[in-house]
């Protein structure tokens, strides 16, 4: 009966992060360090990504040690020129198998991504961001602007050279392990880029007279995109100017006018003789009027400033220099009318 060697010492509390959450945590890596943009990806990250990549996701070991890989990529220069720099050397200085190697084929295709298919042609400049700045007197902001990443697909061989096919197997578990998905991911400055397994050849060369040696050789197929800082545009937006000024901090006390009743004054008469049905009295001093009698009225309008007030009003508040007029409706229109109002000033 089989029994698991990896045995979890505790269970985790929390549940990993998916959909729009795990969206903004990439951006969160992507935008670490204090930068608003996203980081540069060339030629060099992406050789750089799936180094990484082979060295630590494809990593076996072999009696007890692990096996060994190439840290740089080897395309059509000699391999004579790389064995002297390499650490996995016998007591001879030759090279001691098992390891593994990374070839890259030099052409470097359009992509064929479909997340990264171009649209619009002329390398335009699209919205990524808008940043606020603060430079000690403005505040504004800055409309950050990038150009439409370039698919790009390249072709890796990773080889593994060894003279037992115990390591064979064990590499070759691995990345059947790896890619049961088809594909699987690097993460090149906070940007995960897919890969795909294509092929597995073997390679091979029997000997004889000498010992054989295995040579296996998988095709993996990176669906890459290029981002140039170089293209990164930021142009200011909308600033902001703050002026700060300083005003009095004591309050004046403000009259309410028409809250206190003043001593009684003079009564007010608007006095409409037979004929008439309008009169108006001027007032160079505020006033608040209160409706005393009326005689021979039956309604009655009255006019601030010859803006319409109200009609049959019992109070009447009046400010510096307004004047008032009145037009009434007559119970008998051959006697003259009378309006008295009291003023308290």
């Amino acid at each position: 009966m089989g029994f698991p060697k990896k045995i979890k010492k505790y269970l985790p509390l929390t549940y990993s992060k998916t959909l729009y959450p795990r969206r903004e945590e990439l951006l969160e890596k992507i935008n670490q360090d204090g930068t608003f943009l996203p980081k540069s990806i060339l030629h060099a990250d992406l050789d750089r990504g799936f180094l990484d990549f082979v060295r630590d996701d494809l990593q076996i070991s072999a009696d007890g040690k692990i096996v060994p890989s190439v840290d740089i990529i080897i395309t059509t220069q000699n391999w004579a020129q790389f064995t002297e720099t390499w650490n996995f050397v016998d007591s001879d200085f030759n090279v001691k198998p098992p390891f593994v190697t990374t070839v890259r084929t030099p052409e470097v295709k359009f992509g064929t991504n479909p997340a990264l298919r171009y649209n619009i042609p002329n390398r335009r400049q699209y919205f990524y961001a808008t940043v606020p700045k603060w430079d000690g007197d403005k505040i504004g902001a800055d409309v950050y602007k990038i150009p439409q990443p370039i698919p790009v697909d390249i072709t890796y061989q990773v080889k593994i050279i060894c003279n037992r096919m115990r390591e064979l197997n064990k590499f070759n578990q691995v990345v059947l392990e790896k890619f049961a998905s088809r594909q699987s991911y690097m993460v090149v400055k906070g940007h995960y880029i897919p890969i795909i397994w294509n092929n597995v050849t073997d390679e091979s060369v029997s000997d004889i007279d000498k010992r054989k040696y295995y040579v296996q050789s998988y095709e993996f197929f990176v669906l890459g995109f290029l981002i140039d800082e170089d293209e990164f545009i930021v142009s200011p937006a909308i600033n902001r100017s703050l002026t700060v000024f300083e005003t009095e901090s004591r309050q004046k006390k403000i009259k309410e006018i028409g809250t206190e009743t003043q001593p009684v004054g003079q009564n007010i008469n608007f006095v409409f003789e037979t004929g008439t049905t309008t009169q108006t009295i001027p007032f160079n001093q505020a006033n608040y009027l209160e409706l005393l009698s009326q005689n021979n009225v039956q309604s009655f309008d009255v006019f601030l400033n010859n803006l319409y007030y109200g009609s049959n009003l019992k109070s009447l508040q009046i400010s510096k220099n307004d004047f008032v007029r009145i037009e009434v409706v007559k119970d008998d229109n051959l006697q003259s009318s009378q309006i008295i109002y009291k003023g308290y000033n």
